[in-house]
């Protein structure tokens, strides 16, 4: 079965996330409106987050796949990258400003009202959430997009988000049965402390690895090692190779190397060597371009020094 292109699987991960987010705001609202939970609240506020990164990463999946051109020579695949960094700083705020909340609620605690809606509430949401993650890490694989992957990191925490709220209010349904009145209301207020501790680590992360790529990072070090292979197995066809160079945007791959080859060997022959190994590394390396110049020896070898023939010719 021939795959598809990759923007395929990338606006199928979009579309996927904008109606399960469409779905999942609705839900939320309604439960806080009944309810008047601040861990519901947080939940929601991430929610809208993810609604509107949800449009943004729509628009940014066709920028992506844009080919290149006069103004943005390398492509637009950075601008996966930069939904990234928008999604982790605004999740980290988010964070802040309900633990603040919490820690006040705490110090005037109230109880909420049917917490039974709220924990049918956050079950349906922990069940599209970990479904939504799932098809979405599936699409993220098939198109390689860093994007796709933060938005598939985004609904599986939201899945774990929905599950703590889920256990804050069966256990309040379980104090207020048996009389504990007193302690139910610290329940709404520690859940959401450990809702925003659940967000502020991973986010700072996803917001730590888009700017590590928006400064023109390296490709990972297995990829790396996917680039050097086929240099290992032309190695008996050129003198040396050297000045590797590689950076990532969104889910395209850029290499440049210098391929030193004998003084005498004619051009044409030197581009098809060149040829060959550009062909064994894009084959490697999914989704990459890869540029490959040739020099000549500058004859500073064992070789030219004792007057022996090139073994390369």
């Amino acid at each position: 079965m021939t795959p598809l292109p990759k923007e395929v699987y990338m606006l199928r991960a979009v579309k996927v996330s904008l109606y399960c987010n469409v779905v999942l705001f609705v839900i939320k609202l309604t439960a806080v409106i009944l309810v008047n939970s601040l861990a519901l609240l947080t939940d929601l506020g991430i929610t809208f987050v993810g609604l509107i990164v949800s449009g943004i990463l729509y628009y940014s999946v066709r920028m992506a796949n844009r080919p290149s051109d006069f103004l943005h020579n390398y492509g637009y695949g950075k601008v996966e990258h930069v939904c990234e960094a928008i999604e982790g700083i605004i999740l980290i705020g988010i964070a802040l400003g309900m633990s603040f909340q919490a820690v006040l609620h705490l110090a005037h605690p109230r109880h909420i009202a049917m917490p039974w809606v709220g924990l049918l509430c956050s079950v349906i949401n922990l069940t599209i959430n970990f479904v939504g993650a799932a098809y979405i890490f599936r699409m993220a694989r098939q198109s390689a997009s860093p994007a796709i992957h933060a938005e598939g990191v985004h609904y599986h925490l939201e899945g774990i988000i929905s599950s703590t709220i889920a256990g804050s209010f069966a256990l309040s349904v379980l104090l207020s049965i048996f009389g504990w009145n007193r302690v139910e209301p610290f329940i709404d207020p520690l859940a959401t402390l450990v809702v925003s501790a659940i967000v502020i680590v991973p986010s700072f992360k996803l917001a730590k690895k888009a700017f590590y790529h928006l400064l023109d990072a390296s490709m990972e070090e297995g990829k790396t090692m996917q680039v050097i292979k086929p240099l290992g197995r032309h190695k008996e066809k050129y003198c040396e190779f050297r000045d590797i160079r590689s950076r990532s945007a969104g889910s395209k791959n850029f290499v440049d190397l210098k391929l030193i080859l004998p003084e005498k060997m004619n051009l044409k022959e030197g581009h098809r060597i060149a040829g060959a190994i550009e062909y064994d590394i894009k084959a490697n390396v999914p989704n990459s371009e890869v540029m490959i110049t040739i020099h000549p020896c500058d004859g500073d070898c064992i070789y030219s020094k004792e007057n022996n023939a090139c073994p390369y010719l």
